[in-house]
């Protein structure tokens, strides 16, 4: 017997889970499938196995360098700009492989392979026998060689970062917090990206790109210096014809030294400068390689039971770094492995994308071959609007075509190039319709086989499929198909084609319309339903509500927060009900310690309070105490089991920096110091604060109270903002944003005294929680209501429902107990304060 260690958080289980396989060829008959690689390529050809019946003819076992499930490298970009979170870009969790049979080795690399013995030699070492072995190793980030860029281990220098990885990722979006300037290496796609998301946490970015235009590889020099205009447009610093000769610094990076003597200061580096097939394992046993491990049309290497897929591949002379290639190799593969097809044949790919690089549409198509005299070139650039199109015809066909800034006329122009579907005579009808009223053709000429979304090799012929097997909605067909889960640009045409296919019958999505994805209620059905039924647990929502009483994990902390808004005092907690912040009440924090905030009402404190959290920090030997942009004080690094002792010493409330909840409210100065202040912020802040802490809301929320206009404490950007003007006189703002969204809130009412002041706060509040959805922000919440009908509602009661809003506050108000206080001390569960060991190591912090 076996035991195997996989590790990670990514999508899968909770750290430090095993597997046990059971490795008797006498209990199990079935060939051994190995499969290097847990990518994109490697996770894919496993599901197309599985699909053909493959687990009963394979036991199959994956290594993979990451200790993670199989995720979307795809959307790293978005994880890195804050627009999605990493859980969305999960593609198949720990589970998943357990689920179906497949010993997943996560983290666990392999070194080598014996060919002849049929034997895989992984670092941990393990030694797994193969009958057929499939690499899918990808591709790694290309470091040029430049003095300064590693350290003496061969390391990268402390601030250089790749961007290939989800942990690549997360290390640079730790890094924003406390990084100024950054510098980006790299032109093309990954490094736009990049630029473009690090500009968006607030950092001066400057992008170096080797090469006279930028996306080289898929643009042309008039398309690419439009580009860089749009990209300047964002305050991104483009460097072009120039090179990276030096990494400056010593223990981290502080610079970038060009080749024509220019100093570039920074204290991030991201490498974004190419990739390379990741070929060592094929090297090291003795397979043929050349610039990629070199395939035959049925992706088999020099050795007959070995094959190749996706990026590490070399077909034909060529080899692909986009995603549609890989997923072809793994649909030949399968069926040639299954036996669904022993004949498939891998020909080549005709590539076609279309994507979203730093804001802007690009979809490009086509193979770089030389020009021919009796090509013919159609080009409308319009820079000023930052549009340029092209298309190249050769022997009738399309077989080129970049779109920039304007790419309504894509699924055209990709059904021309893939089916080579004859083209207009007069070849402008390609790039702009004509006012003649001449139709393009549309989703219904479209042939079965027409790709739609390359990053998952869905065709519209899957599409129709889907329909045709009841998936009724869009976002159905997606679920079933993959379509538009990669990159997300082929939406509009998924859209069309399930419209097309339905006959215009498509339903809207039913969940879309559920607070929680696993119970099938809108909110005011399910507030309406609990309270009919008096359902006053998580547990018995799902019992009463949900057919066959079947719980959703990621719907109870929504239930929860619900609850606890409608029944105050009368509700019935469960702990497997609640996130593990709200269990143990603290934040827990990338290395799997926690972070402690103590109340500090309106950022004031005391030397006693001081002194006292002063000596906490150091009997718990807390790494890193730190004021936060909220005005408070964080104990970050504190072990799980500490937490309620380290609550009894502080004696201090909690400060809620953990929870969906109101969390703090930040104040200037106000009037009894400031010679500017109009009003007295500072206890008007501590007033709003005593009364609303730790109210439970459908997403945090964040007050201010500043105490004249010049706004010190940003109450224009929270999501309750108060700012005295004068004469007693204080204006309420509501649903203000400066995190990834930034929004000024909108003046909701002009009022005469502080009492005014909590009295409409605590309304809108209590309005929010009853009527938004689950995580959705005030500054969100606000323009989907829109404030006239906020203010009808709020001000002029045309609802009848004020009476009812205050009271729903009140009954939240008098049910809050301090949870440090209450919960502090012997655990409510035996797990509640269990040692919990870091999942990931990090740095001690330097004290100076």
């Amino acid at each position: 017997m076996t035991i195997t260690a996989t590790y990670g958080v990514l999508g899968g289980r909770p750290q430090g889970m095993t597997s046990l396989g059971l490795g008797d060829d006498d209990l199990d008959t079935r060939a051994r499938l190995v499969v290097v690689g847990n990518g994109m390529a490697g996770a894919r050809f496993v599901e197309e196995v599985l699909e053909r019946g493959g687990g009963e003819q394979f036991r199959i076992t994956v290594f993979g360098d990451e200790p993670h499930g199989n995720y979307n490298r795809i959307m790293l970009s978005p994880v890195l700009a804050g627009e999605s979170h990493e859980d969305d870009i999960v593609l198949n969790s720990h589970d998943w492989y357990a689920d179906n049979g497949v010993d997943l080795r996560a983290g666990v690399r392999v070194e080598k392979t014996d060919t002849a013995a049929k034997l895989v030699y992984a670092a941990d070492g393990s030694v797994t026998p193969y009958d057929h072995l499939v690499l899918a190793t990808g591709s790694y980030s290309f470091v040029p060689p430049m003095a300064g860029v590693r350290t003496a281990d061969g390391e990268l220098l402390p601030g250089v970062y790749g961007f290939r990885t989800i942990d690549e990722t997360r290390a640079m979006l730790e890094a924003t917090g406390r990084c100024k300037r950054a510098v980006v290496m790299g032109g093309g796609l990954l490094g736009l990206e990049a630029a473009r998301a690090l500009q968006g946490h607030g950092l001066q970015v400057d992008l170096v790109h080797a090469m006279p235009w930028l996306m080289n590889a898929q643009l042309d020099a008039e398309a690419g210096a439009i580009l860089k205009k749009s990209v300047e447009s964002l305050g991104i610093t483009v460097h072009l014809d120039a090179m990276a000769g030096e990494v400056l610094g010593t223990d981290s990076v502080e610079g970038v030294l060009l080749k024509d003597g220019r100093r570039l200061d920074c204290d991030l580096l991201v490498v974004a400068a190419g990739v390379r097939p990741h070929t060592d394992v094929a090297v090291r046993s003795g397979l043929e390689v050349e610039r990629a491990i070199v395939v035959d049309d049925q992706l088999r290497t020099d050795d007959p039971d070995v094959y190749a897929i996706g990026e590490c591949a070399q077909h034909r002379g060529s080899v692909y770094g986009l995603v549609a290639p890989a997923w072809e190799h793994a649909r030949v593969l399968a069926d040639v492995l299954t036996g669904t097809d022993p004949a498939a044949e891998y020909s080549g790919s005709r590539t076609a994308t279309k994507l979203k690089v730093a804001g802007v549409d690009v979809a490009t198509m086509g193979i770089n071959t030389p020009e021919r005299d009796d090509d013919e070139f159609l080009v409308i650039s319009e820079p000023r609007r930052g549009v340029h199109l092209s298309v190249v015809i050769r022997d009738d066909k399309l077989v080129g075509a970049t779109l920039l800034g304007d790419t309504r006329k894509v699924a055209f122009l990709t059904q021309a190039f893939d089916r080579g579907a004859p083209l207009p005579e007069e070849r402008i009808r390609l790039l702009v319709d004509l006012s003649d009223g001449a139709e393009e053709v549309g989703v219904a000429e479209m042939p079965a086989d027409s790709q739609v979304c390359n990053c998952n090799g869905v065709s519209k012929g899957d599409i129709c499929g889907a329909v045709a097997d009841g998936c009724g909605s869009v976002g159905a067909v997606m679920d079933r198909t993959r379509a538009g889960k990669g990159c997300g640009s082929c939406k509009s045409l998924v859209k069309q084609i399930v419209e097309w296919a339905a006959d215009g019958d498509v339903v809207e999505d039913p969940s879309a319309s559920w607070y929680v994805p696993g119970v099938p209620l809108a909110k005011p059905e399910l507030m309406a339903a609990i309270r009919e039924q008096d359902l006053r647990s998580v547990s018995q929502v799902f019992a009463a509500l949900v057919p066959g009483g079947k719980e959703d994990a990621k719907s109870k902390m929504g239930l929860t927060s619900l609850l606890k808004m409608i029944w105050g005092v009368d509700f019935v907690p469960e702990k497997d009900g609640e996130f593990i912040n709200d269990r143990v009440h603290a934040n827990i924090q990338r290395d799997g310690t926690f972070s402690v905030v103590p109340q500090m009402k309106g950022g004031v404190t005391t030397p006693a309070q001081l002194r006292k959290i002063a000596d906490v920090a150091e009997k718990y030997e807390v790494p890193m105490v730190k004021v936060t942009g909220g005005q408070r004080i964080d104990l970050l690094g504190v072990r799980k089991e500490d937490l309620p002792a380290m609550w009894a010493d502080l004696g201090m409330p909690s400060g809620y920096a953990y929870g969906k909840s109101m969390r703090t409210v930040k104040t200037c100065v106000g009037s009894d110091f400031c010679r500017f202040g109009l009003g007295d912020s500072t206890q008007l802040g501590i007033d709003l604060e005593s009364r609303f802490q730790g109210i439970e809301s459908p997403a945090k929320m964040k007050l201010a109270v500043v105490g004249c206009p010049r706004n010190c404490a940003e109450a224009y950007v929270k999501d309750v903002g108060v700012v005295a003007v004068g004469n007693g006189k204080w204006e309420v703002y509501i649903g203000g944003a400066a995190g990834a969204s930034v929004r000024k809130g909108d003046l909701l009412a002009t009022v005469d005294s502080p009492e005014a002041v909590i009295e409409l706060s605590g309304r809108f509040m209590q309005y929010y929680r009853e009527n938004a959805n689950w995580l959705e922000r005030t500054y969100d919440f606000v323009p989907r209501i829109g404030l006239e009908k906020i203010k009808a509602v709020l001000l002029d009661d045309s609802e009848g429902i004020c009476a009812d809003l205050d009271a729903g506050m009140q009954r939240s108000v008098d049910a809050y107990r301090d949870p440090w206080g209450t919960d502090g001390g012997e655990p409510a569960t035996p797990g509640q304060f269990r040692s919990s060991l870091p999942l990931i190591p990090l740095p001690k912090v330097p004290v100076r």
